[in-house]
């Protein structure tokens, strides 16, 4: 398996337009110019601040290393280090002179198992093999001038995918699904799971109760959300359990499409909501919207009332009435489409497909009409069918 294969589709498109960016070309520019000036004496701190761990001292973990590297196609030398820490983490440093630098705590090279500390092993070499030291998001975030709102978004959700691809580096390398999920656990709780049992499918299930919080309509997810930089461990979860199922790891898996369409759906569980936005691209999804539930509400010629219910659950108490021409506002959704394609991201106009799958789900059961209604809206907005299956399997309550 060619480690580029496991790549986050997301991850790899989102990362070229940001390297388009004017802000991060400056960025990079007056990196590249430091480092031309000698190296940025990242090996002298870590030498000072932590301990290098040589083959003599933990064979064990070079052993771990060697297998990691291999399977991921790694070709530049790379040296081990641990710092004094009570908090299990790691880092992959961006290389300097020809060499690469991986950091682990303390703390979690003697809590963590073999097919665990692989996982992380392999996660981190992800983040070198992908490039993600490209993009100097820590530089962006926390320079001056502080980013626009808008490159801050672009970045943290960026960031996201990014762990999800080097999550499925690592699990390459663990080969073990249940210690990759452990591993998720042990880094999200803080536990050495000597005192609470691990159980995979609980853990998962906190997914499914982020969902059922996040079903009502309009909601979209908290705004301490949107700029994080990591998945919350749940959904890390989830996202490499969809990654096991899929051709990535194994011969009669599903396809990447459905891979990347199932990942997708859930990482809109971290982004804001265009219902509140006040720029020009929430408007026009807010408008493709409002014509496009009805659309699909009215699909089989009859609006219901829990249609109608989850309709004004999105647009406010007696916007739906009457006298609304159904047939005018269907025969503007090509206009509408063609506005939101021409100023929104394929995420956001994720979350309008994902909203209008919510309105079809209203009276419990789909039929064929509203499907066709949904899957010809989600072409033209360039969604694969794929995100459509995916996010009408959702089992979510909306009362």
């Amino acid at each position: 398996m060619n480690a580029d294969h496991l790549r986050s589709k997301q991850d790899r498109e989102i990362s070229r337009q940001l390297m388009e960016v004017k802000e991060v070309r400056r960025i990079n520019e007056m990196i590249e110019k430091r480092e031309a000036e000698g190296p940025m004496g990242t090996r002298r701190r870590l030498l000072a601040t932590s301990v290098r761990l040589s083959r003599g001292m933990a064979p064990w973990l070079h052993d771990m290393a060697d297998d990691c590297i291999e399977k991921l196609g790694v070709e530049i030398p790379t040296e081990l280090y641990v710092y004094s820490s009570p908090t299990y983490n790691a880092a992959c440093v961006k290389p300097e002179d020809g060499r690469l630098f991986i950091m682990f705590s303390s703390s979690l090279l003697e809590a963590f198992d073999e097919s665990e500390l692989k996982f992380v092993m392999g996660h981190e070499l992800g983040h070198y093999l992908y490039g993600h030291h490209d993009i100097p998001i820590g530089y962006l975030l926390k320079g001056k001038p502080r980013p626009s709102p808008k490159l801050a978004l672009q970045l943290t959700t960026w960031s996201r995918y990014a762990e999800i691809s080097a999550d499925r580096a690592g699990a390459h390398c663990a080969q073990d699904s249940i210690g990759v999920a452990r591993s998720l656990f042990k880094l999200a709780s803080g536990l050495s799971g000597k005192l609470v049992k691990f159980n995979i499918e609980e853990f998962m299930q906190q997914v499914d109760e982020m969902q059922t919080e996040d079903a009502e309509p309009g909601q979209g997810a908290p705004q301490e959300d949107w700029f994080m930089t990591h998945p919350f461990s749940p959904l890390r979860v989830r996202a490499l359990r969809l990654y096991d199922h899929s051709v990535l790891a194994k011969k009669d898996g599903n396809s990447v499409e459905e891979l990347e369409a199932g990942v997708q759906v859930l990482m809109t569980l971290m982004e804001p909501s265009y219902l509140e936005g006040r720029t020009d691209s929430a408007e026009n999804m807010r408008r493709l919207l409002f014509a496009a539930a009805l659309s699909v509400a009215n699909a089989n010629g009859e609006i219901s009332e829990k249609e109608i219910a989850v309709f004004e659950k999105f647009f406010g108490k007696r916007s739906f009435n009457e006298d609304l021409n159904l047939d005018r506002l269907e025969q503007d959704l090509t206009d509408r489409v063609a506005q939101v394609k021409a100023t929104s991201t394929v995420a956001q106009r994720m979350q309008v497909v994902r909203d209008l799958c919510t309105v079809a789900r209203a009276d419990n059961k789909i039929n064929t009409e509203e499907l066709d209604v949904i899957t010809s809206i989600a072409d033209e907005l360039e969604i694969p069918a794929h995100f459509v299956d995916q996010a009408m399997a959702l089992e979510v309550k909306l009362d």
